[in-house]
């Protein structure tokens, strides 16, 4: 059976694709991108004109890379079925893989662990030198550190360490300065920055203070005093500024609304903007000289990313809810793509706007092609994860999978989203889950009162924290949804806090305010199990078995409550981690929850085959 026999949904999950490629700096025709055409997400070499080379090839893909500033050397992160725990691989650019590798660093092909005398962790960060030197971030219960790799094969060197969470960001083009990102001060969702040699002795430190975060977007591409590209929140937004050794900061003044991020033009004149609003991003040109700025005019929908090439041309990777994605440059022209059928078209979206005492709330609907009943669409609200992320009009196969399937589908960006100010985005630690579900029910309300679903046909599903939110849900607000399917999520929160990964336990510290026991009745109000038993809908759970950010055995805990309690409950588990990197799976997930949804919505028994 050809792409082209499957039903639409699953053609889009099928479908090749590629990401947007990451380019050597001194060899900008070596580059390093993602792609599923193998049927898992691996990672490629190419070069401009050229077919995209499959450089790794594991049971459960790959997903991070980088590529030396000579162009090189490619570095892949090899960890085991998914756990997210492993070690740096390194391979040359026309290695003879594709390579296979695990967190011990065994593994076939070209590729050897980049260091071998240094321990497995889970990735907090790798900065590549132009002198061959690298510098290596990796996490575990005892907290972060930073190794150097020097590039004469030396022992590697520790030259950070700390108890909370933190990462490395970057390395200036002449070697003189390392950039880390961390929360010595507690709090890891509003980080701090560190200049530091590369002997991790101090030069320059920047907090901007409680509640404040910030982050690095990169050296200036300058040999001598280069300046970092920051993100900063402090007027309430993330905007622009310039940071030196000396620790002066110069904000940039850029008059766009939104949320702002950049990086560099490789001359150094300039910056590539990114600027988010309302479910849309588009890109600008920002001359430093000038104070000038300049749309670079992408289509209506979303930048995904983007990368300004020495030639002075822009890679940019777009979409729209409606219109797959394509890596394309300013004239339109496709710059690379994958071998195989493009994916079908999307649906397309539109927006709903509520003014809450809180502000305003914003979610985006997709209408199925069927008629609506007397009452409204069939409607399944689907709740993005994160929680620092937002829904966006891109393209999106499970959206337009769930629309297909008959529902009208309802994302709401809740407060604790991003791209709606940091106010917005933090006013889920009053009470997290909780605040986000009073949106989510705002939502609700509007869409009844004005027809467009029906609310005896309501469903609730998402991924990660969205899932989370979904059992939550399931059992704090039982009267709105008639079921419920939750992917990965967290279910028992102090289960999962004992289990989880590092860098998670501090994320739950800063939302929370400290660990379990610290503030025991925080996460006892905002834990899914604590509620179990007013759950009167079917529940759905796929969860992976390797998953270090949603441990399996906190969701068996909630499984075995429901079970007590006598809910109609089902759980699919899987050899994998926190979701699924290979194609198959992703597809079998989505029939599985296609199918729940229709029969306990629709009355509808099925394969999801159509």
């Amino acid at each position: 059976m050809t792409n082209a026999d499957l039903p639409v949904w699953e053609q889009r999950y099928r479908a090749p694709r590629v990401g947007l490629p990451h380019w050597a700096w001194d060899a900008p025709d070596a580059c390093v991108l993602r792609s599923n055409a193998s049927g898992t997400w691996e990672i490629y070499a190419w070069s401009p004109g050229e077919s995209p080379r499959q450089l790794t090839s594991r049971s459960q893909g790959t997903w991070m890379s980088d590529i030396s500033l000579d162009g090189r050397t490619v570095w892949w992160f090899a960890d085991t079925d998914g756990d997210e725990f492993g070690v740096w691989q390194v391979e040359p650019f026309g290695g003879t893989g594709p390579s296979t590798g695990t967190s011990s660093g065994c593994g076939t092909g070209s590729a050897q662990p980049a260091a071998p005398a240094l321990a497995a962790g889970y990735p907090s960060g790798l900065a590549l030198g132009r002198d061959g030197t690298a510098y290596v971030g990796r996490s575990d219960d005892d907290g972060a550190e930073v190794w150097r790799l020097d590039p004469d094969g030396q022992e590697p060197v520790r030259i950070y360490a700390s108890a909370e969470d933190a990462n490395v960001t970057d390395v200036s083009l002449d070697g003189t300065l390392v950039c880390l990102e961390h929360s010595e001060h507690g709090d890891n969702r509003h980080p701090a920055l560190r200049l530091v040699r590369p002997d991790g002795d101090a030069v320059a430190e920047l907090w901007d203070g409680p509640g404040l975060g910030l982050s690095a977007a990169g050296f200036e591409p300058v040999e001598a005093n280069p300046r970092m590209l920051i993100e900063h929140e402090r007027h309430g937004r993330s905007e622009l500024a310039l940071w030196d050794a000396a620790g002066g900061v110069e904000e940039l003044a850029i008059d766009l609304d939104g949320e702002l991020s950049a990086s560099w033009y490789p001359d150094g004149t300039a910056l590539l903007v990114r600027r988010s609003a309302r479910a849309r991003a588009d890109l600008w040109r920002y001359d430093l000289a000038e104070r000038t700025l300049t749309s670079l005019d992408v289509p209506a929908g979303v930048v995904e990313g983007a990368t300004a090439r020495p030639d002075g041309d822009v890679w940019v990777w777009w979409t729209s809810a409606a219109e797959p994605p394509v890596i394309r440059d300013l004239s339109g022209a496709v710059v690379v793509a994958p071998e195989g059928v493009a994916p079908p078209p999307g649906v397309a979206v539109s927006d709903i706007e509520i003014d809450t005492p809180a502000g305003r709330l914003h979610a985006l609907l997709t209408r199925p092609a069927t008629p609506p009943g007397p009452n409204g669409w069939p409607a399944v609200f689907d709740v993005h994860g994160g929680p620092a992320a937002h829904d966006e009009d891109a393209y999106d196969a499970r959206s337009a999978a769930l629309t297909d399937a008959g529902f009208a589908v309802v994302r709401v960006n809740y407060r604790g989203s991003t791209g709606y100010g940091a106010t917005w985005r933090d006013a889920l630690e009053a009470a997290p889950g909780l605040v986000e579900l009073e949106d989510v029910a705002t939502v609700h309300a509007h869409l009844v009162e004005q027809g467009v679903i029906d609310p005896a046909r309501t469903g609730i599903c998402g991924g990660s924290w969205g899932g989370f939110l979904t059992l939550l849900a399931l059992g704090t607000q039982p009267e709105l949804w008639r079921c419920g399917a939750a992917i990965v999520p967290v279910a028992d929160y102090v289960s999962a806090y004992a289990d989880e990964m590092e860098a998670l336990k501090a994320y739950d510290r800063s939302l929370f305010g400290g660990s379990p026991d610290e503030v025991p009745e925080r996460y006892r109000q905002s834990s899914p199990i604590t509620y179990v038993d007013e759950v009167r809908a079917p529940v759905l759970i796929l969860a992976g078995e390797n998953d270090p950010r949603c441990p399996i055995q906190q969701v068996h805990n909630y499984v075995q409550c429901l079970a007590s309690a006598g809910a109609v409950h089902e759980l699919h588990t899987y050899d994998a981690g926190h979701g699924a990197l290979v194609v198959d799976e992703r597809v079998a997930h989505m029939r599985l929850e296609r199918d729940f949804l229709r029969r306990h919505l629709l009355g509808v028994e099925g394969t999801g085959s159509d």
